[in-house]
């Protein structure tokens, strides 16, 4: 049975690594995802069976297993991409309080077979890091899941000598490593728990601090924490497909994470412990919040369509405004209208458009919008001077020029698209109102710049409907 499982445990592996290479690229992530699921039903499957050949009670983990697959069924079938960010989030958040349980209850029951001295030194600490990852994990994943959701303000909170009491509690908890290490006496759960509330503070506290135009990143390194408590939990449960499993998570979630911080200009550091716009000594040059700073140029759907019908090369920015409103299919639906009548149509995506890494690139996917279409900032940035039209649908941060060129603004440095540099540049909004990162953007008031107000659905619809028909005139 033993050689069985770790064959099983092999294949599994296999095939999540085969599925991390599947979704590197998008026409190959519906290949991805399947090895990922036969990896894991694999995986769940031996496992069950190791269970209830063995000692466990099949009682007990039949019906966990019946219980939380009809739970994920029913998320998955329900959740909308809107709300998959703080889906994710909330995932994590379970990968990492099932770390917390499963740490302390190794500790109360370790399994009865007997250890040397330096044997259990190791499984100790395996249960210490296993434990200290997961609660930083747990919170920091419920912190996240709050913002994401708008049941917290985006705004970091910023306490005064946030970066000491980072840097307290890091020590404390490493300093309680040693005394629940050496302690082989039943008083070392104290210095457990004790470790565990300090890790569930900081957890907490690290995400709080870091602001609205962050939290694709945060999501990325909530994903790799996961899965290096999985990695954790692997080497206190003496399970190799666990090690492998979450060394990968959390390997690739630490690269994306860096790929993202690397493509905004930003340290992944000033993000773990601070945030965009966290400098308290930057006082901000123009009014944040939702008073406008100028004049805007307003434009009627009758007039956008006649300003399209003669673009020859038109630029779609998609943004979180886009998701909420679904309007996805629509925006393939116009991007077609355009192509029919020979005018070249691209998307721009930034690293840290909507709220989830990748989350633009998949919606359009949905749509069916073709993937050789679709372009990263660094490869169409440039091209944005030799555009006719750019249609920013929903996005707000990402296309903010105060990024480049205002020193106190929260996004000081982060790379935007620069759609300011084509002939004319709409913007669809449902209103003036801030942006994710709470600031004002001057590209409403640009002297390019048309603001298409409206839901980004109900605009798209009229705009489709009436670009047919300035097309067919």
């Amino acid at each position: 049975m033993e050689n069985a499982l770790t064959v099983a445990y092999l294949i599994s592996a296999v095939l999540f690594i085969m599925s991390l290479s599947g979704l590197a690229s998008q026409e190959t992530a519906g290949r991805g995802n399947l090895y990922g699921m036969l990896g894991m039903g694999i995986a769940l499957v031996a496992t069950m069976i190791l269970v209830m050949t063995g000692d466990g009670s099949p009682m007990l983990i039949v019906p966990a297993v019946v219980v939380g697959g009809a739970i994920g069924a029913a998320a998955a079938a329900r959740v909308s991409m809107t709300s998959m960010p703080e889906l994710v989030a909330m995932l994590h958040c379970f990968v990492g309080l099932a770390a917390v349980l499963v740490g302390i209850s190794t500790h109360l029951a370790p399994g009865g077979h007997e250890m040397s001295i330096a044997a259990q030194l190791i499984h100790n600490v395996e249960i210490f890091a296993d434990v200290a990852i997961g609660a930083i994990t747990f919170t920091g994943s419920i912190i996240a899941w709050a913002k994401l959701s708008g049941r917290m303000g985006g705004n970091p909170m910023l306490l005064p000598g946030r970066h000491l009491l980072n840097a307290v509690a890091v020590l404390t908890i490493l300093a309680l490593c040693v005394p629940f290490s050496m302690d082989t006496a039943p008083g070392a759960l104290t210095w457990l728990l004790v470790m565990t509330g300090v890790a569930c503070l900081l957890g907490m506290h690290l995400v709080l601090a870091i602001g609205g135009a962050d939290m694709p990143v945060v999501v990325s390194l909530l994903n790799s924490y996961s899965g290096w408590t999985a990695a954790a939990a692997g080497f206190m449960l003496e399970n190799d497909l666990l090690i492998v499993t979450g060394a990968l998570v959390g390997s690739s979630g630490a690269i994306l994470s860096y790929i993202m911080c690397k493509a905004m200009n930003r340290s992944i550091w000033n993000v773990v412990f601070g945030g965009f716009g966290t400098d308290a000594k930057a006082a901000p040059s123009a009014p944040a919040g939702d008073t406008p700073q100028g004049e805007v140029d307003a434009i009627e759907v009758d007039e956008l369509a006649e300003l399209l019908a003669e673009a020859r090369d038109v630029i779609v920015i998609p943004g979180y405004g886009m998701a909420v409103a679904q309007a996805q299919h629509t925006v393939h639906e116009f991007a077609q209208t355009l192509k029919g009548r020979g005018c070249r149509v691209r998307f721009a995506i930034h690293p840290v458009a909507g709220r989830l890494p990748g989350h633009m690139n998949v919606l359009l996917a949905e749509a069916g919008v073709p993937y050789d279409t679709v372009l990263e900032m660094e490869e169409i940035n440039e091209d944005f001077p030799k555009c006719d039209v750019v249609m920013v649908i929903g996005a707000n941060d990402i296309v903010n020029p105060g990024a480049l060129d205002d020193a106190s603004s929260p996004i000081y440095g982060m790379p935007v698209l620069e759609c300011w540099d084509a002939k004319v540049c709409v913007v669809l909004k449902r209103s003036m109102r801030v942006g994710y990162a709470g600031v004002q953007n001057p590209l409403f008031f640009h002297d390019r710049t048309r603001m298409f107000f409206g839901d980004a659905k109900d605009n798209m619809d009229k705009l489709v409907v009436s670009l047919k028909t300035a097309l067919a005139a």
